[in-house]
C-alpha cells in the first residue's frame, strides 16, 4: 500500500529537513521514526496532500496507527474526497475494530459511479489485519447489497474470500454471483474452489465440468479451468484440459509440464513421440528446446542431451547449453556436464549473462552432489569473473547459510546491498537469516521493514515479518502476518512457521493442521523438518477420542 518516492521537484514549502530525515529512516528500515518525520513533514507542508498521504501510508506499513490517524486526519482536510483516502480511512478503522465505522466508509466508497471505486474498497479491506474482522465486515457489504453489479468486482471479492479462509462467506458470495450472472463460467469455476476449500472436491470437479465444453474454443476459459484444476492438485485433469482446442509449444509445454507431475507417464510419452514426429528435422529452437525438457521429465536424459545439442544458434542457444549439462550430470556424466559448463563459463563469444548463469549451474549441480565446498568454489569463480554480480553473491551468501556460516552468508548479502541497497531479495534474505540464526531481532526487523516498503504483498517477505515479530515475542501479531503470508502464496515454510507458533500458544490441534498442509507441499521442506524436530512433534497429528456413546 505504500506509495512511491515522491516524484515531483520539492517547492519552498516542502520541509526538506523533516522530508530527508524521513527518507533516510525509510531506507533504514526505521519505519516508525520515518512515519514521525514525514507527519512532521505533512505538518509543516500546508496544503501538500501528496506528503500527508505519504506520511499515512509509512504508519500504517509500520503498525502505528495513531500516527497513520494523525497523518489521515490532515490527508482529509486538503483533499476531501479522494478514493484512495477513503479507502485508507476504511482500512484503518478495520484495524482499530470500528467496524461501524468501516463498514460505512466501505459502502460509500462502492456507490461511487468511477469504475475504480470498488477496486480501492477492494484494496481497503486487503489491508486489515484480522481475517475474522474482514470477513465480518464483507459479509455485511453483501447483505447490503453494496458490491457493484459488475462480475468482475464480484469474482475479486469471491477471491478475496477465499484467501482469507472464510469458507461461509465464500459460498455466500458465490451463490449471490449465481443469481446474478446465471451460465457465467467464470462464476463456475470460483464455486468450485469454494467448494473445494469447503472439502467437497467430487462437488467442484462437477462444477468445472459443467464449464469444459467451452474450453476448446475460448483459451480464457481454457487456462482458467487449468488453473483452477492444479489448485485442487488435480494435475491430469489440468493437463487433459490444456488438451482441447489449438495447440501451439506454448500449450503443448504446459501439458509437459503438467503430465510431468502425475504418474501418466504414457500420456506423456505419447505427447512426447507426436511432437517428436512432428519435428521432422526442422531446427525450430523452441520446439527442440521443449522436446529436450519433455526427454527429462521421461528420464530420458541421453534424449535430452540429443535434443539441447540440436539447438541451433540463436536466443535459446544459450539456454540449451546450460540445460545440457545438467541433463548430463543427471546420465551421470557429472565429469562432462562440468566440463560443458567451464566451457559455456570461458566462451568469449557468449554473452556476460549466459556465462554468469553457468557459473550458478555449476554451483547448483555442486550443491546437488553434496559437495558444499564445490558449490562454493565454482561461485567464488564466478565472482573472480564477474566480481560483485549480485545473483552469484546472493547464491554464494545462501550457500554459506546452508553450511551455518551465518557470519559469511552475511558478509555476502551485505555486499549485495553496498552495490545495490534497494535490492528486495538480498534485504529480505539477510533480514530472515539475522531473525531465524541469530539473536539480532531488531537489525532483521529494520533489513525486513526495508523489503516491506517496497514490497509490502509479497509473500516471502510478509512471512519474514511476521518470523522475526515472532522471534522478537510478539506471538499474536506474528500469526497475523504469517498468516496473511499463507493466503498469499501456499508454501511449506510458511505453513512450518504458523504451526510453530500456534504450537508454542498451546494450539496443538490447529498447529498439526499447518504442518500436515507443509507435509502434503513438501515433506523434505529443511524448515518444517528443523521446527518438527526443535518441538519433538509427533509425525501426526494424534487422532481425536471417539465420542462417548449414549
Amino acid at each position: 500500500m505504500l506509495a512511491g518516492p515522491l516524484q515531483a521537484t520539492p517547492s519552498a514549502s516542502v520541509p526538506l529537513e523533516q522530508v530527508m530525515a524521513g527518507e533516510y529512516a525509510l531506507q533504514a528500515g526505521q519505519l516508525a521514526e520515518a512515519a514521525h518525520w514525514y507527519l512532521e513533514a505533512a505538518r509543516l507542508a500546508g496544503d501538500d496532500a501528496l506528503l500527508a498521504e505519504r506520511a499515512t501510508r509509512i504508519a500504517m506499513l509500520a503498525n502505528e496507527d495513531a500516527m497513520a490517524e494523525a497523518s489521515l486526519r490532515l490527508w482529509r482536510q486538503r483533499v476531501p474526497d479522494s478514493l484512495a483516502l477513503r479507502a485508507a480511512t476504511a482500512t484503518l478503522a478495520l484495524r482499530e475494530g470500528q467496524l461501524r465505522k468501516a463498514r460505512r466508509e466501505l459502502a460509500q466508497l462502492l456507490e461511487v459511479p468511477d469504475p475504480q471505486a470498488w477496486r480501492y474498497a477492494l484494496m481497503a479491506l486487503a489491508g486489515g489485519r484480522d481475517p475474522a474482522v474482514v470477513g465480518q465486515v464483507m459479509g455485511q457489504l453483501v447483505d447490503q447489497g453494496a458490491i457493484p453489479n459488475e462480475l468482475l468486482a464480484w469474482q475479486e471479492f469471491g477471491r478475496l474470500s477465499l484467501r482469507l479462509e472464510q469458507p461461509k462467506l465464500s459460498q455466500r458470495i458465490v451463490d449471490e454471483m449465481v443469481r446474478r450472472f446465471p451460465g457465467e463460467p467464470r462464476v463456475a469455476v470460483l464455486r468450485a474452489g469454494q467448494l473445494n476449500q469447503a472439502g467437497q472436491a467430487d462437488a467442484a470437479r462437477t462444477m468445472l465440468a459443467q464449464v469444459e465444453p467451452r474450453a476448446a474454443d475460448e483459451p480464457e476459459i481454457r487456462a482458467m479451468l487449468a488453473a483452477a484444476y492444479q489448485a485442487m492438485g488435480d494435475f491430469s485433469a489440468a493437463a487433459r484440459v490444456m488438451a482441447m482446442g489449438a495447440q501451439d509449444t506454448q500449450s503443448y509445454g504446459i501439458r509437459a509440464s503438467l503430465l510431468a507431475r502425475t504418474d501418466d507417464s504414457a500420456t506423456l510419452t505419447s505427447l512426447y513421440r507426436e511432437l517428436s514426429g512432428a519435428d521432422g528435422g526442422k531446427p525450430d529452437p523452441a520446439r527442440r528446446m521443449l522436446l529436450g525438457r519433455m526427454a527429462e521429465f521421461l528420464k530420458r536424459p541421453d534424449e535430452a542431451v540429443a535434443w539441447y545439442r540440436g539447438v541451433p544458434g540463436g536466443p535459446e542457444r544459450a539456454e540449451a547449453r546450460i540445460r545440457l549439462a545438467a541433463a548430463l550430470y543427471e546420465l551421470g556424466r557429472a565429469d562432462e556436464a562440468y566440463a560443458e559448463a567451464h566451457a559455456l563459463q570461458n566462451d568469449a563469444g557468449s554473452d556476460d549473462d549466459a556465462r554468469r548463469n553457468a557459473y550458478l549451474l555449476e554451483g547448483e549441480l555442486r550443491q546437488r552432489s553434496g559437495s558444499a565446498d564445490g558449490e562454493i568454489e565454482a561461485l567464488s569463480r564466478g565472482l573472480a569473473a564477474y566480481p560483485d554480480d549480485g545473483a552469484l553473491l546472493y547464491a554464494r551468501g545462501l550457500a554459506w547459510e546452508r553450511q551455518d556460516r551465518i557470519d559469511r552468508a552475511e558478509a555476502d548479502l551485505r555486499q549485495v546491498l553496498v552495490a545495490d541497497p534497494e535490492n528486495v531479495a538480498a534485504l529480505n534474505a539477510l533480514g530472515y537469516t539475522l531473525a531465524d540464526r541469530t539473536r539480532r531481532y531488531q537489525e532483521a526487523l529494520e533489513l525486513i521493514d526495508r523489503a516491506r516498503t517496497a514490497e509490502p504483498d509479497n509473500a516471502a517477505i510478509v512471512d519474514s515479518y511476521g518470523w522475526v515479530l515472532y522471534r522478537l515475542g510478539r506471538k499474536e501479531e506474528a500469526l497475523v502476518e504469517l498468516r496473511r503470508a499463507w493466503g498469499l502464496m501456499k508454501d511449506p515454510e510458511i505453513a512450518a512457521h504458523i504451526g510453530e507458533v500456534l504450537w508454542v500458544l498451546g494450539r496443538r490441534d490447529e498447529a498439526h493442521r499447518y504442518f500436515e498442509e507443509a507435509r502434503k507441499l513438501d515433506p523434505e521442506n529443511r524448515s518444517l523438518r528443523r521446527t518438527l524436530g526443535e518441538l519433538g512433534v509427533p509425525a501426526a497429528a494424534p487422532a481425536p477420542a471417539p465420542e462417548p456413546k449414549p
